[in-house]
């Protein structure tokens, strides 16, 4: 259980109405990383949060509201790291690096937050397609934006190159988790950042 929803345990205890929604969606975390959205259900998300069902549909009228906030938020955080990445420095090597590492954070998380995002059993949902694209899609313009500022390239070319970045990185970043981590996550993103690098860095100069 996160430690957001083990601190919210506990009936009766008034919250003020954020604090109440931060612990429900903790919560529901803890139950959809479990059990996929189709197994998860409302009775145990109250239960684990420590509220009665009235009090949880009064946050969130059902099971798919809570989820695609639940969602939306991840999916918000993610763009959010990209985006600060390619905000944090003028150096595009270290850009690379920033960009890369963002996404190892993603799925490094505690939470397992980034199973919602790139491991859905709700695809077939057009709202919750349509958040997991923009996970990918926004983050891919953020380094877009970057690389035609920088090297000089068309909308079309940086953009194909910005997705191989955003590939890379996710691709990789999943496999070293699921890998047990048995490369530390210092070396693994110098390694896809040195192998991202050395094409972005050799084919497309910074342009001055």
């Amino acid at each position: 259980m996160t430690e957001t929803a083990q601190q919210g345990i506990g009936r009766g205890v008034r919250l003020p109405r954020s604090a109440r929604r931060a612990q429900l969606l903790a919560a529901a975390q803890d139950v959809f990383v479990a059990n996929g959205y189709h197994a998860a259900a409302m009775d145990e998300i109250a239960e684990r949060a420590g509220v009665s069902k009235p009090v949880l549909y009064q946050h969130f009228p059902g099971k798919l509201e809570l989820y695609l906030a639940l969602l939306e938020s991840h999916v918000d955080a993610l763009v959010a790291a990209v985006r600060e990445a390619m905000e944090s420095t003028t150096d595009n090597k270290q850009r690379v690096m920033a960009a890369v590492g963002a996404f190892y954070d993603f799925v490094d998380n505690e939470g397992q937050a980034y199973r919602m995002v790139f491991e859905s059993d709700l695809r077939g949902e057009p709202a919750v397609q349509q958040a997991i694209e923009r996970a990918t899609s926004a983050s891919v313009d953020a380094i877009t934006e970057t690389i035609m500022a920088d090297a000089a390239l068309d909308r079309d070319r940086a953009r194909l190159l910005a997705v191989g970045l955003t590939g890379l990185s996710q691709v990789t970043a999943r496999f070293w988790l699921d890998t047990d981590r048995r490369v530390s996550k210092e070396d693994a993103v110098a390694m896809i950042s040195t192998l991202a690098w050395r094409g972005i860095g050799g084919g497309f100069p910074l342009q001055h």
